[in-house]
């Protein structure tokens, strides 16, 4: 059994809500995915290491943060390297959003973009690792930051590789 995209997706997710609880209705309606998918991605997520299963006195699965950390530093780069295309109108990613767009001097260069009709910046197609982050993440302040992180590591330079990764391990150690 191979992760695919949207099990990261998933575990973001997980990791955005805390200790909240929540139910496969609500992953599904909150990532605009189905029920099924996101049952799915939790499954995938348990057998390779990315989710724990529950605790004594839960009912849900949570995520290994540890594990997950591990892979996003060091995997998801190569396991799903981003697509990039002509210019679009869509939502910021990388270096170009909260919380790394703080930290670079935007340069004349179109930033880099998850296409989406509801976005308001034109810029160059940069592939989501699935196609309803963009609209999940105009919801979700928190699952926003965290795949813009993710995406920085996936794609970014250097420079922006490592203050990525550095945000992204605070992040995950928070509880």
């Amino acid at each position: 059994m191979n992760l695919k995209p949207q099990d990261i997706f998933v575990a973001l997710k997980l990791i955005a809500l805390g200790d909240e609880p929540w139910s496969y209705v609500r992953l599904a309606h909150d990532l605009h995915m189905s029920a099924s998918e996101a049952n799915a991605a939790v499954k995938r997520g348990l057998h390779a290491g990315i989710l724990l299963p529950p605790l004594v006195g839960s009912k849900s699965p949570s995520p290994n943060r540890t594990a997950l950390k591990e892979f996003l530093v060091h995997g998801v780069k190569y396991a799903f390297p981003p697509d990039r295309g002509e210019l679009t109108r869509g939502v910021p990613t990388c270096h170009a959003a909260p919380p790394l767009n703080s930290l670079f001097v935007q340069t004349s260069e179109p930033p880099p973009v998850w296409p989406c009709a509801k976005g308001k910046v034109r810029g160059t197609s940069f592939s989501p690792l699935y196609p309803s982050i963009p609209e999940a993440a105009l919801a979700d302040r928190k699952l926003y930051e965290l795949l813009v992180l993710v995406d920085a590591i996936r794609a970014g330079r250097a420079r922006e590789r490592n203050l990525a990764i550095d945000e992204l391990v605070r992040r995950l150690k928070e509880r």
